[in-house]
């Protein structure tokens, strides 16, 4: 099971920079990933971090999809999502899954 992904929704732009000899390259990037919005319905679940937990471990637990950690670090407003399990005890946030 393999929803979409942290980056689906973010578009692709372009820009020239100096190639060091003289002349120019184009670089493609993503654009700036806007913050989820505020969920509406209730969380899933709240996960208490013990000491071997893994982000990709509690998601697959609940959410049934490992890759699906990002949702978990986006509920927990986590710019860092490994240090949503570096402290034993932290209460996460796991959200609802996307219809």
């Amino acid at each position: 099971m393999t929803g979409p992904g942290r980056y689906d929704d973010v578009d692709v732009a372009t820009t020239e920079v100096p190639d060091g000899i003289g002349g120019t390259r184009e670089v493609r990037y993503l654009r700036r990933r806007r913050p989820p919005a505020t969920p509406t319905l209730p969380p899933l679940a709240h996960h208490r971090v013990a000491d071997d937990d893994r982000l990709d471990l509690i998601a697959s637990r609940y959410l049934g999809d490992p890759l699906a950690s990002w949702r978990v670090a986006d509920a927990n407003a986590a710019l860092d999502p490994q240090e949503l399990t570096a402290a034993p005890g932290v209460v996460l946030t796991v959200p609802t899954p996307e219809a």
